[in-house]
């Protein structure tokens, strides 16, 4: 018997028994195969326990060990042109620098997440559908920074409105043909609409019945079903209702996630479904799902179309939110085994959040916050004497008054030192803080929920520039100016009107100027 011989029946074996297949790298230390295995990541793995990946996307790492094409493609406001971006080395991870270079002095949006397994399942800008019209928005290049084993890449940060697709795949699951899928999210981006999805979805952009979808879904809605808790969840949409267990409503073993970064999946065989998800810096998979279809018309057995979507619903429903870094469908019903060994390579692969600084708002440091949304180019974030927060025009030939008013002061963050809070230069004492989902200023009170409601964390600017910031404690939701006054506002959920997803990432984008006072 020949040593790789041995090697693939060692290694059928180990993942038989569920072993996560990067022992199979201490087999034979010093081997040929000890260099291969190395390099494997998550379509190998999938291949290894007999479920190839027919679909693979992501804009931060390659997915295949061998994978040196190009990841995705951006598209810069200045002249319109494109650019592919590729990888640092096969097998590795995004030549973000390349983009950053390309968009110097711009902006730039992603119009394309190619697909590295072969088949040319990419996705591009979703065309209107059922529930709302299109072309769909595209992603900001810029707005989901991140660090993969020490790298700077990119996410696509998809903000109500903006949605990709694929109508036209090769190898998808159609009809009741089994599949398995995952995703690398941010588990604090996430709405309440329909619908944050990723995966199997209608050819034809609109809802042709039960049965007819299957994607992982992510966030906060409680139309069709929920789990335990206020959210988000991890459920599947199956057209007709997310669900979190085995019928329409609420599955009490489907909890509550708020990790930074999530691992998402969802997988589906004749009569047969699961539901799993873990944190994807550390640690395995939690199973929330595992058995037959729901019991109701049309899901059993299923009738997918093979089409593949990000961000949207099927009928391209596009009123929800979240970040999606990396992601995969498969052909066949994954075994534990093989999601388990794609579980090890995600958390190997060292997602974590960029620390984001600008010596402009360090504590201590005066600033001006400056709107970047066309309309409002020349207003800043500032005080009013009814302790209300508005934007309005300033200038060198405005009064002293009015540029006290729109200058703050960083301070350190008071629930949380990551974080900062701002003190009014013109009411000395008085901190920048939410109330009722409004801005306003107010002197601390000593309690833990004023120095919640004062307290936010620096982001990438959501429209590409400058930076965006976040609640501590609603981390779906971000300041923000609208009719000129200043919310804590989500993108397109929320029930209010400075919810609206109208201008949501540019109203929520903001440039750091030199102080007025």
């Amino acid at each position: 018997m020949t040593v790789r011989t041995w090697l693939r029946r060692a290694r059928r074996g180990l993942l038989a028994t569920g072993t996560t297949a990067v022992l199979t790298v201490a087999l034979l230390a010093g081997t040929e195969a000890t260099s291969h295995a190395a390099s494997q990541a998550p379509c190998d793995l999938y291949a290894a326990g007999g479920t190839p990946c027919v679909a693979a996307h992501s804009t931060t790492r390659a997915l295949y060990g061998a994978y040196h094409g190009a990841l995705y493609q951006v598209r810069r406001a200045s002249d319109g042109a494109t650019r592919d971006i590729g990888l640092l080395s096969a097998g590795g991870y995004a030549d973000a620098a390349a983009q950053d270079a390309f968009c110097t002095g711009t902006t730039c949006v992603i119009t394309a997440i190619y697909d590295q397994s072969g088949r040319g399942n990419k996705l591009t800008q979703a065309p209107g559908g059922g529930a709302a019209p299109g072309p769909d928005n595209l992603a900001p290049a810029t707005a989901a920074p991140v660090t993969v084993a020490g790298h700077r890449a990119y996410g696509v940060y998809v903000a109500a409105g903006t949605g990709y697709r694929n109508n036209h795949t090769n190898g998808i699951a159609t009809g009741d043909q089994p599949e398995g899928m995952y995703a690398v999210l941010d588990g604090t981006h996430f709405g309440g609409g329909c619908c944050f999805d990723y995966g199997n979805a209608e050819t034809n952009n609109l809802d042709t019945g039960n049965g007819h979808m299957e994607a992982i879904y992510f966030g906060d809605s409680t139309i069709w079903g929920s789990g335990t808790g206020k959210g988000p969840w991890v459920m599947a949409d199956l057209e007709n209702g997310l669900f979190s267990g085995p019928d329409p409503g609420y599955n009490a073993n489907d909890p509550s996630v708020s990790h930074r970064f999530l691992t998402a999946i969802v997988k589906g065989a004749p009569n047969l479904w699961a539901i799993k998800a873990g944190n994807a810096q550390s640690g395995g998979l939690s199973t929330y799902y595992s058995g037959p279809r729901p019991n109701a018309a049309g899901y059993n057995p299923m009738h997918k179309e093979g089409a593949i979507i990000l961000g949207i619903g099927g009928d391209n429903s596009k009123s929800s939110s979240g970040t999606f870094y990396e992601g995969v469908m498969t052909s066949g019903y994954p075994t534990d085994a093989a999601e388990n060994a794609v579980q090890a390579n995600i958390t190997a692969a060292r997602y974590q959040a960029p620390a984001l600084t600008s010596s402009a708002l360090t504590p201590g440091a005066r600033v001006s916050l400056k709107a970047t949304t066309p309309c409002c180019d020349t207003q800043y974030l500032r005080h009013q004497s009814d302790g209300t927060v508005a934007i309005s025009p300033v200038s060198s030939t405005s009064s002293s008054g009015d540029k006290r008013d729109a200058t703050w002061i960083v301070r350190t963050g008071l629930a949380d030192s990551a974080c900062l809070s701002f003190e009014s230069a013109a009411a000395s004492g008085q901190y920048l803080r939410h109330a009722d989902f409004q801005l306003r200023t107010a002197a601390p009170n000593a309690t833990a929920l004023f120095n919640q409601d004062a307290t936010f964390c620096l982001r990438a600017g959501h429209s590409g520039q400058g930076f965006s910031f976040q609640s501590v404690n609603y981390p779906n939701r971000f300041l923000r100016h609208y009719s000129y006054t200043g919310y804590l506002a989500g993108d397109g959920v929320g029930g209010h009107t400075w919810d609206s997803d109208a201008l949501w990432s540019e109203d929520t984008s903001w440039l750091t100027a030199q102080p007025w006072a």
